[in-house]
């Protein structure tokens, strides 16, 4: 005999695809940035109910911290996003969306499993490690090695998941499991770069076995673009209060050593640790080609195809006013140059007082060049009169902050970074259009990633025993 749970999937389903008419319009639909679909009241309270039940099944469960985890996230339901739950931080508390047309085609295992996925991007920290590393990999690699990094502790998964021995298959590689995201990250974009530059064949889109499920890789986490604007700190801090009210469940085992270690880790980050995460973040500019087809719309001929330049053009604008000495100066540019060329981006000084004085090229601590005298004074607009002008994606500011209390300019296109030299108190600006960090002598690490560095930086599960 049919169980209510299962009688209950399959009415809602049917209900599900009269919503959105058809599945030939839904495909139509997905295909779409995003669209608005109205959601009967009766239907958003009969479909959070099997979600109830499902959450119940988790509380049964012995690792039940998933279940109370689950009750302080806010529910929704979204169409238009690729796969059967996605997660994202609003409101201030974390919020997962289902999407009804995939999420009901699983067993209650399989919810599970989509539910547990979700729990594990966010205890992961993916959240803010996957923008740092925006600008150095692709949205596919990024997407591929955080869901292997989440369902390598995971059963029931669904068919067309993304697993390690699926990428190995499918890209012929031989990864390591239990490896770090960063590892997976950087593995996959290897072969990617291999298969965009190979003219004479394309790559297989199909994954898994169910290829009518809607399920697209390269879109797994296009909620995340969504995100409200909210520091690290900030969202470890809510990170942390949801894990404290979900302890009165049982924590798995691999979970425990990732939580004590992301509690350990407190504090704001220094500025040059702050400017190595920054990077991840910068979008390097992108050459247009023909002998490509544009990726999104691959049948408009018109239209050409892009291949990643993966370099960025990251301005330094030194204060030689007198405010920074030259110890500062010079252990500022070498953290700056040391952290810049692990991204292959080009590099510009700038001198600057109340106006620009000199800009030029910098490759490495051997072409810096001894700074010009000072006429006085400082002013912060003429840097950004400079830098509107050219193509600059990223602008580090350094000085002892006091100048004017309003740009007559504001940046366009890029990001910027003020650091107050030790001199310095605050910025005199009261709108900077960016982040302030203040100038301390802080020992960069080697950019490889490690499996000791990641397990101290506490944001990852990924370097936990395998558990058989």
């Amino acid at each position: 005999m049919e169980s209510y749970f299962e009688k209950l999937k399959k009415e809602l389903y049917i209900k599900a695809d009269k919503i959105v008419n058809s599945s030939a319009m839904f495909k139509a639909l997905r295909a779409s940035e995003k669209f608005d679909v109205d959601i009967p009241k009766d239907f958003e309270e009969e479909f959070f109910k099997l979600i109830d039940k499902v959450n119940l099944s988790l509380m049964e469960e012995k690792d039940n911290f998933y279940g109370y985890f689950l009750f302080q996230m806010g529910r929704e339901i979204r169409f238009d996003i690729s796969t059967p739950t996605g997660i994202n931080f609003k409101g201030a508390k974390y919020v997962i969306y289902f999407n009804p047309i995939i999420f009901l085609q699983l067993n209650i295992k399989q919810m599970e499993s989509t539910i547990k996925h979700e729990i594990h991007h966010v205890l992961s920290m993916h959240l803010i490690r996957a923008k740092e590393l925006k600008g150095k990999f692709s949205t596919l690699a990024i997407n591929l090695a955080m869901d292997i990094v989440v369902n390598q502790y995971l059963n029931n998964l669904p068919p067309y998941a993304i697993t390690l021995k699926g990428i190995n298959l499918k890209y012929e590689l031989n990864l390591e499991p239990y490896n770090t995201f960063e590892y997976y990250a950087e593995n996959i974009q290897n072969v990617l770069n291999v298969l965009e530059e190979d003219d004479e064949g394309e790559e297989d889109d199909s994954w898994g076995e169910d290829t009518d499920s809607g399920f697209d890789p390269e879109k797994t986490h296009d909620l995340w673009d969504e995100n409200e604007s909210i520091d690290e700190k900030m969202l470890k801090d809510f990170t942390e209060k949801f894990i404290s009210n979900a302890e009165k469940g049982t924590i798995p085992l691999y979970l425990e050593g990732m939580i004590s270690a992301l509690r350990k880790s407190k504090g704001e980050l220094p500025w040059n640790l702050y400017l190595k995460r920054l990077m991840g973040t910068v979008e390097s500019n992108k050459k247009k080609t023909i002998t490509r087809r544009n990726r999104r719309q691959p049948n408009r001929l018109d239209l050409r195809g892009e291949l990643r330049n993966h370099k960025a053009e990251i301005a330094v604008a030194i204060d030689i006013s007198g405010s920074i000495s030259d110890e500062e100066f010079k252990q500022a540019i070498k953290e700056v140059l040391a952290i810049v060329k692990n991204y292959n981006h080009e590099i510009t000084i700038i001198e600057c007082d109340k106006e620009v004085k000199r800009a030029y090229k910098a490759k490495n601590i051997n072409d810096i060049k001894e700074r010009c005298s000072s006429g006085g004074g400082t002013r912060f607009t003429p840097v950004f009169e400079y830098a509107n002008s050219k193509n600059i994606n990223l602008l580090v500011y350094f000085t002892d902050g006091k100048g004017e209390d309003k740009l007559q300019v504001k940046p366009r296109g890029y990001k910027v970074l003020w650091v107050i030299s030790g001199r310095g108190d605050k910025l005199s600006l009261k709108e900077p259009y960016g982040v302030v960090k203040k100038l301390s002598k802080v020992e960069v690490k080697d950019t490889i990633v490690d499996m000791k560095d990641v397990r101290n930086d506490g944001y990852s599960m990924n370097n936990q025993e395998p558990i058989f």
